[in-house]
């Protein structure tokens, strides 16, 4: 089974104190990229994998979605997500990643949100989620980019008489990162650029776009901290589409 931190106390704590925690999609300062690489979700079938809390749910249904699936390992985060979604049409749904089980041909949109860098079999999930997919169907999702993956615990670096910096050390060495990210011993799956276009394709997927986000000019006026994600970016946004 996967790790399942988001069960542990000390994690879900910190992690319910997030901005994208307490605000949803609107405290995700990708989300107006990401939604601008969703198709139209009128009268659609979706499924949401490391659904949380179930903002990105909750707002596919207000969106025109005909139903959607929630999948989460953490029972913390189910019982959240169902405690806030009176949509009968939205199910939630307690699943490990790592072994993921979807109806064939039914989905015509699957979303995924800062969840697959978590997973060690992504080939495979990859595999289930195009089976899955009616044809034209389309996966959209995000993780955390490979550059803040690849360090062992990502932290700038302040050098004497110079510029901040951002280590990168084994990138080309793929597999798991231990690392303390809201509590200790947090494990992550470090892959390159290539590895994801490669695992995408293999699987029968056609790659659409993918974004190196980093925040536009009007984010960086209204949240001058900001400015230190254009120094490497945070986030690896992909769309993917079955033929």
């Amino acid at each position: 089974m996967a790790q399942n931190i988001y069960d542990d106390d000390e994690f879900f704590e910190a992690y319910s104190r997030l901005p994208r925690s307490v605000n949803g999609l609107d405290g995700a300062p990708e989300w107006p990229t990401l939604v601008e690489m969703l198709p139209d979700l009128d009268g659609t079938h979706v499924a949401d994998l490391g659904c949380g809390y179930g903002w990105f749910a909750r707002w596919a249904m207000s969106a025109g979605a005909a139903s959607v699936l929630g999948i989460d390992l953490s029972e913390k985060m189910l019982t959240h997500a169902a405690s806030r979604t009176s949509d009968d049409e939205i199910v939630y749904q307690r699943q490990d990643l790592e072994h993921l089980e979807l109806h064939t041909d039914h989905f015509d949109v699957v979303y995924s949100s800062l969840t697959l860098h978590y997973i060690v079999d992504l080939d495979g999930l990859f595999r289930e989620v195009h089976g899955s997919l009616r044809p034209g169907g389309g996966l959209v999702f995000s993780v955390e980019h490979p550059l803040f993956t690849a360090p062992s615990n990502p932290s700038f670096v302040d050098l004497p008489d110079g510029p901040r910096v951002w280590p990168v050390d084994h990138y080309l060495l793929e597999g798991p990162r231990t690392t303390d990210w809201l509590a200790p011993g947090v494990v992550k799956q470090h892959r390159t650029i290539a590895t994801y276009v490669t695992l995408l394709r293999r699987s029968g997927f056609e790659l659409t776009a993918m974004v190196e986000w980093g925040p536009s000019d009007a984010q960086i006026a209204e949240h001058p901290s900001w400015t230190v994600e254009r120094d490497r970016p945070p986030f690896l946004l992909v769309s993917a589409r079955r033929d």
